[in-house]
């Protein structure tokens, strides 16, 4: 007889948050799904006070890597400032725009290999120099992320509306939500 693998807490919400950012998600599309086709031009276009879709991917890796310090037990990391938490991110070209994208997803892989070697036991632990414990640490990076991604969708939606573009720098919006119900 065949054993069946038991799915654990921290299986769970590593599950949850491959969903919310490669894909796969009920809600609708990931992270990654909601960035492909934004263009460098659109991915620094700053709509009045709000935050650029770059800064937000930013922003998203920052705090990745929070959660991986945290993992590792740095009790001194700590995002502090704006810049830390935004960037200074001024032009946004192509080799920034890949270079952002490519740090998330590094962020997110190397996320993803250390909760790999954890177990359960990490989830009732408490996050170094916090009063919470790594359960509600793990379960607030994929809201982060979901509110964050909201956010990039709307920018995208909005950009592409916008005038100010070339034809050659629009892209195309998810069809997601145009289906007749």
């Amino acid at each position: 007889m065949e054993e069946v693998a038991q799915t654990t807490e921290l299986d769970r919400i590593k599950i949850l948050l491959n969903a919310a950012f490669h894909g796969g998600a009920w809600h609708g599309p990931s992270v990654l799904e909601n960035l492909k086709g934004i263009k460098p031009k659109a991915a620094g276009n700053r709509q009045k006070d709000i935050h650029t879709i770059a800064e937000l991917v930013y922003h998203i890796t920052t705090w990745r890597i929070f959660v991986l310090k945290k993992i590792q037990g740095d009790i001194e990391f700590l995002i502090k400032t704006e810049k830390q938490n935004w960037g200074n991110l001024k032009e946004i070209d192509e080799f920034e725009w890949e270079t952002l994208q490519m740090e998330l997803t590094l962020s997110h892989d190397e996320l993803m290999a250390v909760l790999n070697e954890k177990d359960d036991t990490l989830l009732s632990e408490i996050v170094p120099g916090a009063e919470y414990d790594f359960y509600t640490l793990l379960h607030g990076i994929i809201h982060h992320d979901l509110y964050h991604n909201g956010q990039i969708g709307i920018l995208k939606k909005s950009v592409a509306k916008s005038s100010k573009f070339d034809d050659d720098d629009e892209f195309k919006t998810s069809n997601y939500l145009d289906d007749e119900y």
